[in-house]
């Protein structure tokens, strides 16, 4: 059962670090396009490597602190059945 725990946890860590990627992407994709060259093409690359960068750390530290999963399910969860609120 533990290689099912790391499975799911290794898909969460990739659920949590893709968010910030994709927000990087899509701005580095407005840099450039907005006036396609060389330059723009540099920084909107250096702009998606931090989004992939800040999301890697983010999910590392999700799966120290307390875990992927949990972290997705509360995310996820709806208040309308939380009893704690």
């Amino acid at each position: 059962m533990k290689i099912f725990d790391f499975i799911f946890s290794v898909i969460g860590w990739l659920q949590i670090a893709v968010s910030p990627f994709l927000i990087g992407s899509a701005v580095g994709g407005v840099v450039y396009f907005s006036d396609p060259g060389t330059m723009r093409l540099v920084i909107g690359i250096v702009i998606a490597a931090l989004g992939l960068v800040i999301g890697a750390v983010w999910a590392t530290r999700v799966w120290k602190k307390r875990g992927t999963v949990e972290f997705l399910s509360r995310a996820n969860r709806s208040s309308d059945t939380d009893p704690t609120e």
